[in-house]
């Protein structure tokens, strides 16, 4: 079996059952030809793969599946999956419905005795013959278990693991993007409905994505958030907690500020969503990095309290999500696999460009705030103390690292502004010459375990989510319950 046969997604299973339609496809092409949606029947067969058909024969046949698996493997498995439905062939041509063939297999394998047990009677005695109302269940026949397995073995026996294996690779690529595509459209709704708090207006957010364009891929209705929707949602996702409300609301418009790449005052799904999986899923030098980026141009003004930043017209907190649609989207439809190929490329490529890109040095005045935020970030937390010397003792080993070369490169100001001076120009400006890298205080924030632990800390997104979601519906509640009194 598959090592993800029994996780909670039924990977492994799904994957064998894929498996399981080609075979029929190829092994038994009359059934096939006569029953052209084959996934009714690889439903019902998903039981057999789970339990080794354990749930659905008696319990002395079933046993003899099980010998059978353990000598050959999963072969036998669906050898014997392949012989049931051969042998029921005629009666799951003639099904009408789903409900029919399900009746038929399921009555079928109940009364596959072995040889030990107590044999059936053949006919039923007079006066349990049916009555005329029972004529269309169709008739069970007894078979033995030893010749259901010999049948298998000798129709399907050319059927080899290797053959199995081949199958399940390039099934589960399949199975994979599948659930892919359906976590993205989940992600999307969770997202959306979270903004939102109902499903009226995420319809509605939706049907005005479906306007200005017919295409239907998933990758061509990107969402975006303007300010204040964006810090909305950062009260409720983020996983730094703010020492008070206004430095909260100065990160969120820093975070938001740094996602807007365009500069247009929007930040698109993809960004938000790669904001998230930095903040729950990378590793601890990530997370830094984030929170580095954080205090330097341009997620770091020089006056972050100017009102300029709110004065775009495209801010408001009352309108929909705007809808970013491609302009040539009725000229052109690319096929799904092709665009998905070409953002896994872009994606690449940013990471590439992000990761060979040096981040700039951090001045004293960059270095003070961002000392500010981690002091901010501890505030309730059980190792609030150890977590409050570490970052003492990191907070003096980089200042002392910044006075270090500080002083180096006044040294060498002082002998070039002298050379300057004997050639009558004026002596260059000291006022940002203390900085220190991102790769100094990534290395002094690995010296304290308290620190690592606490960036290495797993977070679970979805009871997050579950949580902000209940947030929301208290303070909306709350709301409503408010303007009816003031009525």
């Amino acid at each position: 079996m598959l090592p993800d046969y029994f996780n909670r997604r039924v990977i492994g299973a799904q994957v064998d059952q894929s498996v399981f339609e080609e075979l029929i496809r190829e092994r038994l092409p009359e059934l096939a030809e006569q029953v052209p949606d084959l996934s009714a029947l690889s439903s019902v067969s998903l039981s057999w793969f789970l339990t080794l058909f354990l749930s659905v024969l008696p319990f002395q046949s079933a046993v003899c599946v099980v010998d059978c698996f353990f000598f050959h493997g999963i072969k036998a498995i669906f050898q014997l999956g392949l012989a049931a439905l051969d042998a029921n062939a005629a009666q799951l041509s003639a099904s009408t419905d789903d409900g029919q063939a399900l009746m038929i297999l399921t009555g079928f394998l109940d009364e596959v005795g072995s040889e030990e047990s107590s044999c059936v009677p053949s006919s039923p005695p007079a006066a349990l013959e049916p009555s005329s109302s029972e004529a269309d269940v169709p008739t069970v026949r007894h078979t033995n278990i030893t010749d259901l397995i010999n049948e298998s073995y000798t129709k399907f026996g050319d059927l080899t693991v290797r053959q199995i294996e081949r199958l399940r690779c390039r099934h589960r690529i399949r199975v994979l993007q599948a659930h892919e595509d359906t976590t993205k459209e989940n992600s999307t709704e969770h997202f959306i409905s979270l903004y939102w708090g109902d499903s009226s207006s995420a319809a509605a957010a939706e049907a005005a994505a479906w306007h200005y364009g017919d295409s239907g891929c998933y990758m061509e209705r990107q969402y975006r958030l303007d300010r204040p929707q964006f810090k909305s949602l950062y009260g409720l996702l983020t996983t730094w907690p703010g020492g008070s409300n206004q430095h909260a609301d100065t990160l969120a418009n820093r975070t938001f500020t740094l996602l807007d790449q365009d500069r247009n005052s929007l930040v698109t799904f993809k960004e938000f969503a790669g904001w998230l999986d930095t903040l729950y899923c990378e590793e601890l030098n990530e997370k830094i990095r984030l929170l580095y980026r954080l205090h330097i141009p341009p997620a770091l003004t020089e006056s972050e309290d100017d009102p300029s930043l709110m004065k775009s017209p495209l801010l408001s907190s009352n309108r929909p999500l705007y809808v970013n649609l491609p302009s040539d989207v009725q000229d052109e439809e690319k096929d799904y696999q092709e665009q998905l190929k070409q953002m896994l490329q872009d994606l690449a490529k940013e990471k590439e460009k992000d990761v060979e890109k040096p981040l700039p040095l951090m001045n004293q005045r960059e270095f003070i705030q961002f000392c500010k935020t981690l002091y901010s970030m501890f505030h309730g937390d059980p190792e609030e103390n150890d977590l409050f010397q570490a970052i003492a003792t990191v907070t003096s080993l980089v200042l002392q690292i910044g006075e270090a070369g500080h002083h180096v490169h006044s040294s060498g100001s002082e002998v070039a502004g002298g050379q300057e001076e004997a050639k009558g120009a004026a002596p260059a400006q000291e006022d940002d010459k203390w900085t220190v890298s991102y790769a100094q205080i990534l290395a002094s924030l690995l010296t304290e375990q308290a620190l690592v632990n606490f960036f290495e800390k797993p977070m679970d997104l979805s009871a997050k989510i579950a949580e902000a979601k209940e947030k929301q519906y208290h303070q909306r509640a709350g709301l409503l319950t408010l303007q009816q009194r003031t009525r």
